[in-house]
């Protein structure tokens, strides 16, 4: 007489567990087929029976419910393993790591290549290291941490207008681009293309002069106001002051954000500033024209600059000028187009938020100096 098939015990709990794995489209066959065992082993069938009908070997059925027996659900999951054992020791990965910010003699930054070289390693598994903790020596960015004593007060002069600007001030954003050059390429550049090509053009070119072009972007509508002119001296920047008072409203005044550039500062400039503010305090009873110069090597605080980059970007670096003229003309249908939408910058940025990177930045070079000089 044949032993009567005993069923695997499984809690109301684990069939619920199991049946969900079953149905979880994003379940593994292995681990379906591990659980279809379990079920039906607890229904009553023998392992024979299920080891035929699920198609595997007997065996196997008695594995995974083993497996159960001793831990549940979370027994049908796979077991770790040890894999290989790395080919590359902990302590030349770490040296990898910390040789990548200290240049090799004759070199400013290390390359993938020659660190492989050094250490023994293949290029990947550099790159691997590098890239999984964000070490790019390939990078650099500029920066610029202003030395001027008077630097918050400026600071928050220049946001303060950005944030908080009324009906009775226009507030302009001046700069001059100056040594616009009139470069003409010695060959014709050849077009964007389809499948894959791109646009050429010869590093070589003809010299044909320069120009200036003053700027001033009223930060509330992105309108620019400008003017060209041969040359950058007081002379020209004053004209371009007298532009500036003559179009714009007469019942505003004019708050003016600048760079520390010497001309800006032009004794013939302030007298003639002062004379225009006194005429007008004694009709409006304030100034006419107000200075904001920017903390000294901090152009950034100046959205102008962002106008000169896209017209850098959109018209002058890639043309070709046979003359001043020619420049003058693309510079101009540029603004003209850029008139009929004008694209106004924004300051965002919390002024807080600013300082406490600027002084992080501070601190970082105070001990980078400080580890010099041991």
């Amino acid at each position: 007489m044949a032993r009567p098939i005993s069923k695997l015990p499984v809690t109301e709990d684990q069939r619920l567990e199991l049946q969900r794995i079953i149905s979880r489209p994003t379940s593994s066959q292995r681990l379906v087929r591990r659980c279809r065992i379990i079920m039906q082993r607890s229904a009553g069938g023998s392992q024979k029976q299920v080891s035929q009908q699920l198609e595997v070997n007997r065996p196997v059925v008695a594995h995974w419910e083993n497996r159960f027996r001793e831990g549940g659900v979370a027994g049908l999951e796979e077991a770790k393993r040890s894999g290989r054992k790395p080919s590359i020791s902990e302590e030349t990965k770490a040296q990898i790591i910390a040789s990548a910010t200290t240049p090799p003699p004759g070199h400013t930054q290390w390359s993938t290549r020659r660190m492989a070289r050094a250490k023994g390693v293949s290029n990947q598994t550099v790159h691997k290291l590098w890239a999984a903790n964000g070490i790019k020596p390939h990078i650099k960015r500029t920066f610029k941490i202003s030395n001027d004593l008077h630097f918050e007060t400026k600071f928050w002069d220049i946001i303060g207008l950005y944030l908080n600007a009324s009906d009775r001030m226009l507030i302009l954003c001046c700069d001059e681009k100056s040594q616009c050059q009139a470069l003409e390429r010695t060959q014709l550049p050849l077009p964007l293309g389809l499948n894959g090509r791109v646009r050429t053009g010869t590093h070589d070119y003809i010299r044909h002069g320069t120009i200036t072009l003053f700027a001033a972007l009223n930060y509330m509508d992105g309108r620019i106001h400008r003017q060209t002119a041969e040359k950058h001296t007081h002379v020209e920047w004053l004209a371009f002051l007298k532009q500036l008072d003559r179009e714009a409203d007469q019942e505003v005044a004019l708050h003016l954000i600048l760079d520390n550039y010497a001309t800006h500062k032009h004794p013939v400039v302030r007298r003639w500033i002062k004379w225009r503010n006194d005429r007008y305090r004694k009709v409006h009873g304030m100034d006419r024209i107000v200075l904001h110069f920017t903390p000294t090597s901090s152009s950034w605080m100046n959205l102008v600059e962002r106008f000169f980059r896209d017209l850098t970007v959109d018209c002058v670096r890639d043309g070709s000028f046979s003359s001043v003229g020619d420049l003058i003309k693309a510079m101009e249908a540029y603004l003209a187009e850029r008139d009929l939408n004008p694209v106004r910058y924004q300051w965002k940025a919390e002024g807080a938020a600013i300082l406490e990177k600027i002084q992080r930045a501070r601190s970082t070079l105070a001990k980078v100096k400080a580890g010099n000089n041991v």
